[in-house]
């Protein structure tokens, strides 16, 4: 059995927005509707989102996926995260 590592580089919301090309209202509301993954809690008092959901969700805007496409794609990286999660 091939056991596959995956690790992914955790962004701070500075690093976020710059890349989105979005301001932190905009990134909330977004999470709010589904429209992007909600953070990962690294602290007690931070959080960050990991790097290849920033590369996946920014590939789905520049490919013209519609909202409802970019909210399937939010939900296909949380059931990844909560399956590698229990591996």
């Amino acid at each position: 059995m091939k056991v596959t590592t995956f690790i992914s580089a955790l962004l701070r919301l500075t690093t976020v927005l710059s890349l989105r090309g979005v301001g932190k209202s905009q990134h909330y509301d977004d999470i709010q509707s589904g429209l992007f993954t909600p953070p990962v809690k690294i602290g007690t008092r931070a959080s960050a989102w990991p790097a290849h959901e920033i590369a996946a969700l920014n590939a789905a805007r520049i490919a013209g996926k519609t909202d409802d496409q970019i909210r399937k794609v939010v939900i296909d990286l949380l059931v990844f995260n909560c399956i590698n999660s229990y591996i």
